[in-house]
């Protein structure tokens, strides 16, 4: 199993930028395929970006569309942790942001739905005021 604790959320203007971090526990991190969700009020949690290491030290991203070219997601193998570095911030951003994990690198299984993925942090709150 692992356990994932988020941080780095807040409110911040559009136009300006947050840095998330995920800090996962457990010893086989590189196995995981790792992933953004975020869930605004009234809406359904919705997928932001990915991270799957596939052969040797690359690896596999993507990108919601919404977030396409002013997100980006990224890991740290030794210290266990995935950031997404989000600029240009919109007040349409604001929401719970989520990491989340599965046991597979395999990046038809990690995709892009919520159901993919067994392991959830608690969530950090990103405010965007216009």
């Amino acid at each position: 199993q692992v356990q994932l604790v988020e941080s780095g959320g807040g409110l911040v203007q559009a136009g300006g930028s947050l840095r998330l971090s995920c800090a996962a526990s457990g010893r086989t991190f590189s196995s995981y395929s790792m992933a953004w969700f975020r869930q605004a009020p009234g809406k359904e949690r919705e997928f932001v970006a990915r991270h799957t290491w596939t052969v040797g030290r690359t690896y596999y991203a993507a990108y919601a569309d919404s977030v396409k070219g002013r997100f980006t997601i990224s890991r740290d193998h030794a210290k266990s942790t995935v950031d997404l570095q989000m600029n240009s911030l919109k007040p349409e951003d604001t929401a719970v942001y989520y990491c989340a994990a599965v046991l597979s690198r395999d990046t038809a299984v990690a995709g892009t739905s919520a159901r993919g993925y067994d392991y959830w942090g608690q969530g950090t709150q990103v405010t965007v005021s216009s």
